[in-house]
This record gives structure tokens, C-alpha cells and sequence, in this order.
């Protein structure tokens, strides 16, 4: 007995059909606003990032049917499209909640208790990563690096920033979006609907009150670097004791310049930025 490629679940290479139109209605509104997208452009294929975010505010990911009109209106073949479409984590491809919650699990918030609040909303929304709740609200995926390091572990929703999270903290928050309660980030501007962001994104204003004066800064950790890096602020005395080293009743005292307050700081100069003391092999090659 035999079985065709279709039960076996084999594909035969049948090309797809054309995606299907927009409505009237729809596609003369986002060919009104693809016009003023690509006038910002001496180039028109610079606006198909933007135009991306574009037809991903109408449905809520970049369809097979927003691709043709990226690649219609911008005189592009839906290949060069696509390439773009699936290169950016950003595009959503298929479709997803209201927010997009994502966890940062690289080094810094992992090891400050990201990979539990990961692990943690997966049970919590009975979801894996990628995946959307049942209600359609959310969206879990794990993220690289937000560069809010100073605030580990950083969950974002929308791009919005939740700082200093636990695992606790961010099953609340699910919560709170799944249920309609208002959320606010802890800096930024005012949360919207992931739809709403792509708009934004597009380059249209966010023309909520207060949203465009509302605006986050870095954190007091990434200051303090800064200033002693300017000098304009000295450091605090402290003593960190190597690793296997019992503490000593030694009082603090302000390190010197040439002196490190740990085996964890950065190292001595090297050089590559110190050309007076050049480092490398004192001998020829073979000696």
C-alpha cells in the first residue's frame, strides 16, 4: 500500500497563491499615509523599514498581504521585501497579542533573576516562547540586551520599560494587561497596544496628552560612571575582599589612582591604550 506526498506530509513546491488585497477603504488609507512616509526619503527604498511598521499597526504583524503593498508602492519585488521582513526580530510574522512582553535573559539581568521571571510567566501564561494567551493579550518572548543594565532584570512590554522586576512583580504585571487595569511603565511614555507602537514606530507622532514631554533617562549606576569618568565625581571608598579572603578589620582608605579596589575592576592599562608602555614579546620570534 502506497501513500501520496500530501498524507505523508510532504510539500511538492507549489507556489503560493497572490496574497489577497487590501480593502478599498484600507489600502487608500495607507497609501495616504505611505505617501508621507516616502517623502521624508531622497531614496524611496529607505521607507520600507518604516512602512513595515506600517502595515504592522493595520493588522498587528507584517501579513503576506503587507508585504505586496510595501513592495507595490515602493517599486520592489516582494522577495527584497521579505528578506527585510524576516531579518528584523521586530516584525512580528504571524499574529500576536496587545503586548509584547519580553524578558531580557542575556548575561546581566539572566544572572540578576531574568531566566526565573522567564521561566516563571511561561507556567504562569500556560505559554512557551513566542507564543500568545488564549485571550489574545499577550505575547512572551524571551530578549537580548535592552542596554538598561543598571535596572536588571528589565522586562519591556510594547518597548516600554519595566525595571528591577522579580518574578513576583512581572506575574502582576501579566495580570494587570490580561485584565484591562492600567499599567504604567516605570519610565517613558505612556503604554500602548502594540498596534498602536507600530504606528509610532512608522514615524507618526503619538499624539496622546502628555506622552511626547513623558521620557526615561539612565540609570543612577550609568550616571555615577559618567561622572567619574568626567571627574566630577570622586569615588567612595570601599574595599572588596578577593574571592577565598576572609574580611579584616582593616579600615577603608581612598585608593590611588594606580590602585585597584578589587580583582574584579578593570584591568591595568594596556597597549592599545597606553603607547608609552608597549606590551608584547620581548624576544625575536623563535628565540
Amino acid at each position: 500500500m502506497t501513500t501520496s506526498s500530501s498524507e505523508r506530509g510532504v510539500s511538492l513546491g507549489m507556489p503560493q497563491l497572490p496574497a489577497p488585497a487590501y480593502p478599498d477603504e484600507v489600502r487608500a488609507r495607507l497609501e495616504t499615509d505611505a505617501r508621507e512616509v516616502i517623502a521624508r526619503y531622497p531614496d524611496s527604498r529607505s521607507a520600507l523599514l518604516p512602512l513595515l511598521h506600517l502595515v504592522q499597526s493595520e493588522e498587528g504583524h507584517v501579513t503576506r498581504t503587507g508585504m505586496q503593498f510595501c513592495a507595490d508602492v515602493l517599486g520592489l519585488t516582494t522577495a527584497e521585501v521579505t528578506a527585510v521582513a524576516t531579518f528584523y526580530t521586530m516584525y512580528r510574522r504571524r499574529p500576536s497579542g496587545d503586548y509584547q512582553v519580553g524578558v531580557c535573559t542575556n548575561t546581566l539581568c539572566a544572572v540578576m533573576g531574568g531566566d526565573a521571571i522567564f521561566e516563571e510567566l511561561q507556567e504562569h501564561l500556560g505559554v512557551g516562547n513566542g507564543e500568545t494567551t488564549e485571550d489574545g493579550k499577550v505575547t512572551l518572548e524571551h530578549i537580548e540586551c535592552n542596554a538598561a543594565c543598571d535596572f536588571a532584570p528589565v522586562v519591556m512590554v510594547n518597548w516600554e520599560f519595566f525595571d528591577n522586576q522579580d518574578p513576583r512583580s512581572a506575574k502582576r504585571l501579566v495580570d494587570d494587561l490580561r485584565a484591562g487595569r492600567p499599567v504604567s511603565p516605570t519610565r517613558g511614555a505612556p503604554l500602548c497596544t502594540f498596534k498602536e507602537t507600530a504606528r509610532i514606530l512608522a514615524g507618526f507622532p503619538d499624539e496622546r496628552e502628555g506622552a511626547v514631554e513623558a521620557t526615561g533617562s539612565a540609570g543612577p549606576a550609568s550616571l555615577s560612571g559618567l561622572k567619574l569618568a568626567k571627574g566630577e565625581e570622586a569615588a567612595a571608598a570601599r574595599v572588596v575582599h578577593p574571592r577565598g579572603e576572609a574580611p579584616t578589620d582593616t579600615p577603608p582608605h581612598e585608593p590611588s589612582p594606580t590602585e585597584h579596589l578589587s580583582s574584579h575592576d578593570a584591568p591595568q592599562d594596556t597597549s592599545a591604550s597606553d603607547p608609552s608602555h608597549p606590551a608584547g614579546p620581548v624576544a625575536e620570534e623563535g628565540e
